[in-house]
């Protein structure tokens, strides 16, 4: 099923979060790592600092996985909500929102 996430940055993880990305060790987390990365790259910011991505998963209980071994680590207030397909998302890049973050 295909979900949009909605979550905010634990700000204090950035910089590690960050470093995970670049790193490649989230990428290579099972078979969903790619897909978070891939909804990382699609993902914006709100102005409350409130990040939206799209991303597929198939475990019953919706991200399951992902949230066990990434997502709750970096994330606060996450929401799942049913949608038909991959999204692009309005706001600030993910990406250089959490680069900033990671500087500061």
């Amino acid at each position: 099923m295909f979900y949009r996430v909605k979550a905010k940055l634990k700000k204090d993880k950035a910089k590690e979060l960050l470093e995970r990305i670049q790193d490649g060790s989230i990428s290579k987390n099972g078979p969903d790592g790619e897909e978070m990365i891939n909804g990382f790259e699609r993902a914006g910011v709100d102005d409350s600092g409130t990040v939206e991505w799209s991303m597929v998963c198939y475990c019953p209980t919706p991200l399951a996985h992902e949230r066990a071994t990434v997502l709750d680590h970096y994330f606060d207030e996450l929401t799942t909500e049913v949608i038909k397909d991959y999204e692009l998302h309005d706001g600030r890049r993910f990406i250089e929102y959490l680069e900033e973050a990671a500087r500061s």
